[in-house]
């Protein structure tokens, strides 16, 4: 297992260290397309020498980012305000059908919920041709709702939350009944204090999947300036391939901080999930 971690970080290990390295050095050590590395003999190996210690460390790949390319962090900018509403939108709406689904009793429950999860299956291949068809006729075409609005009513969440619901005993809903507490006050006041390493677990998911959405902001946002950062980190080795190195390590800081953050509860919340009620 250690092993397997140890390839599984590579990758991270490996951009944070050339992100600390300068563009002279980056181009020396590594192959690029159409390039060989040279050698102290003057010729020619063809193999890439991976370093993880750089020579001398650098700061002038992050300055590039943060000062220099102002782009960069309009686009950090527009990914934040693109997801922190998805998630807090469809932790609010999941919470809500998942108990709806999970404790409460009405004709064609398992019907619909049936129904439900078939969205959840459906690649967004499937359904991008109906999605671009209602967003250009409710005319959200080019704004950041086109992105928020279907990712705050996704089945995912629903489906997750369900399945940690289900593991609440009955006998708390019904004794709450019996002190007269409403289904919104059972839903506050038990419920929600109870999921909450399943809201956490849904929180990791969700901000994983929104802050490397790809296919949704390339139809959607026409305009470049409105696009999320994970689709300008495609193009910003075009001007200096180095600083992609830095960029992609202040991309991927929000995420490893909010797992180490929420690992505990991300674990328990999975686990507990997963088991068939």
């Amino acid at each position: 297992m250690g092993t397997v971690a140890l390839i599984m970080l590579f990758p991270i290990l490996f951009t944070v260290a050339n992100s600390f390295m300068s563009e002279e050095e980056i181009k020396y050590n590594y192959k690029l397309i159409g390039e060989m590395v040279e050698v102290e003999s003057g010729g020619s190996d063809g193999f890439i020498n991976l370093k993880l210690i750089p020579d001398w460390i650098s700061f002038k790949q992050f300055a590039a980012v943060l000062v220099q390319t102002p782009v960069f962090l309009q686009m950090y900018w527009n990914s934040i305000f693109i997801v922190v509403p998805i998630i807090v939108g469809q932790v609010l709406v999941a919470s809500l059908a998942a108990y709806a689904f999970a404790k409460l009793r009405f004709k064609g429950r398992d019907g619909m919920f049936l129904i439900y999860l078939m969205t959840m299956l459906m690649p967004f291949q499937v359904t991008l041709v109906p999605n671009y068809i209602i967003v250009e006729k409710l005319g959200m075409m080019n704004t950041s709702s086109s992105l928020i609005l279907p990712g705050i009513f996704s089945a995912f969440g629903v489906f997750m939350l369900r399945q940690f619901m289900l593991h609440i005993p009955t006998s708390y809903i019904e004794a709450a009944k019996i002190d007269g507490a409403g289904h919104f006050r059972i839903f506050y006041s038990i419920i929600v204090p109870l999921i909450g390493p399943g809201i956490a677990a849904l929180v990791v998911l969700l901000f994983v999947d929104n802050w490397n959405m790809i296919e949704q902001p390339l139809i959607f946002l026409e305009d470049a300036f409105k696009q999320p950062l994970s689709l300008y980190l495609s193009r910003i080795n075009e001007e200096a391939r180095g600083v992609a190195f830095a960029a992609s390590v202040l991309y991927m800081t929000p995420m490893v901080f909010l797992y180490l953050y929420a690992e505990s509860y991300f674990v328990e919340g999975v686990q507990l999930s997963g088991i068939k009620g």
